[in-house]
């Protein structure tokens, strides 16, 4: 039998199995209580947040034979077929694969034709940014006045690439990354579903790691329970996924905390020996920095909006009584700033032992406006110049040797408070040839006489 991932499993059937995105549901699943979808709809948002899923979903709704409603029965033939992908009027394309003015074209001869089985035609383009510019020109008048009975979906994770003239003829719903109680909740729920034991901490961590995804969450649940052991805990979670462990966390706070150079360094060697997502420890050494400074500014008063676990919340406010809260918001805020250069390096543990490194001897670190206050009394400033008459210049070596073949030495520059004897021979110097002899300067030229006037 072949086996299905969890996202597959699992994948909504319903609008109310929608994790999130509350308001495109409500206004997709009254478009099909009322029967008036509109002509084409535009879905953008970021991947694994359930654009083509909600199509699919809108489409079962408009062509169920219990239509309209608000929901599909997912028991007729209609949404049986829609669901296999076998319903001859639900088409999904893919837009990199089919992003040719002669596909556009093709597709817009066939919506001619009115629906043979259902009540709607519904095609649902996925990526459809993919499309070329002049096979979205081929579209416009199709999707200006579109035959009845046919609905657009565009799906797209760039919808800054649609022409302005596509976006306008469509009515645009843009998806949100789910929270991370959002993503837990739903983890929650498959687990349970699976009859799976859990610890919450590591439903958290996967939560986490997906950064607002569904198809993300389920993809890694999915990876921990095969190679994890029969219950999901914490501690195998980060070993699977390649997640540092609050050991190495503290470790690592430890040793910035004390300025500590050499143990900072270490910890990175352990953290590339480890093979720990680099992108993601550094999402969370952001994170802690936030909490950090957080608890170190109020206290416990913070701890409820946190939501964090007794152990971890204790483990925090140990860590923060380390640090004073300047520290803190600067190490919050250069973390943040090296984050997307790091996870983009060339050389991304370099840059990462570079950025705890700073971190370690952040309280070192003072601008250069306070350099002043550090000299010490009568010391000359670095960007003052030196006080009393400049040293002479020592005497010039010219390119070109003398007779003997030594370097020749030219004489030092006349002063300038020395007068010039004469405006013409003494003032300019003297020109030399190529074999260094000194030639006499040329003469100067006659003044010209004012023409007399004709």
């Amino acid at each position: 039998m072949k086996h299905l991932s969890l996202a597959a499993r699992y994948r909504p059937q319903t609008f109310a199995q929608v994790a999130g995105q509350e308001m495109v549901v409500a206004a997709l699943s009254r478009a099909a209580e009322r029967d008036s979808p509109a002509p084409a709809y535009l879905l953008s948002g970021t991947r694994g947040v359930g654009k083509t899923t909600i199509a699919r979903i809108f489409a079962k709704a408009l062509n169920c034979e219990h239509a309209p409603a608000a929901e599909p029965c997912n028991e007729c033939a209609q949404c049986r077929k829609i669901a296999a992908g076998a319903h001859v009027d639900v088409t999904e394309i893919d837009g990199a694969s089919n992003n040719s003015v002669e596909d556009a074209r093709a597709l817009r001869e066939h919506i001619g034709y009115a629906p043979m089985d259902g009540r709607y035609k519904v095609f649902i383009v996925d990526e459809a940014h993919m499309l070329s510019r002049s096979a979205f020109n081929a579209l416009l008048k199709t999707l200006e006045e579109p035959p009845e009975r046919v609905v657009f979906i565009f799906a797209t994770t760039e919808a800054h690439k649609f022409p302005v003239t596509i976006v306008s003829r469509c009515q645009h719903f843009v998806f949100r990354h789910l929270s991370e109680d959002a993503l837990a909740a739903h983890l929650v729920r498959t687990l349970r579903a699976e009859g799976r034991d859990y610890e919450d901490a590591a439903v958290r961590l996967i939560a986490r790691r997906a950064a607002g995804s569904v198809r993300d969450a389920m993809s890694l649940l999915d990876q921990t329970l095969a190679l994890g052991g029969a219950r999901l805990d914490a501690e195998t979670t980060r070993q699977v996924l390649g997640l540092a462990g609050q050991e190495l966390f503290t470790r690592l706070l430890v040793a910035l905390s004390a300025q500590d150079c050499a143990e900072a360094a270490t910890t990175t060697r352990d953290l590339l020996q480890r093979g720990v997502d680099i992108g993601f420890f550094i999402r969370e050494l952001a994170g802690h920095w936030r909490n950090l400074f957080l608890l170190r500014q109020t206290g416990g008063a913070v701890l409820p909006s946190l939501a964090l676990p007794d152990d971890e919340a204790a483990w925090l406010r140990d860590m923060a009584a380390r640090f004073s809260p300047p520290h803190l918001h600067a190490a919050w805020q250069m973390t943040l700033d090296a984050q997307r250069g790091i996870t983009q390096s060339p050389e991304p543990a370099a840059a990462l032992e570079l950025l705890l490194l700073n971190l370690a001897l952040l309280p070192r670190l003072l601008p250069v406006e306070r350099l002043d206050a550090l000299t010490p009394p009568g010391a000359p400033r670095a960007d003052s110049a030196p006080a009393g008459p400049m040293p002479e210049a020592a005497p010039a070596v010219t390119a070109g040797p003398d007779r003997e073949g030594s370097p020749r030495h030219e004489p030092p520059a006349r002063s300038a408070e020395r007068p010039a004897r004469h405006a013409g021979a003494d003032a300019a110097p003297a020109l030399g040839d190529a074999c260094g002899e000194a030639r006499p300067a040329p003469p100067a030229p006659e003044p010209e006489l004012p023409s007399p006037d004709l």
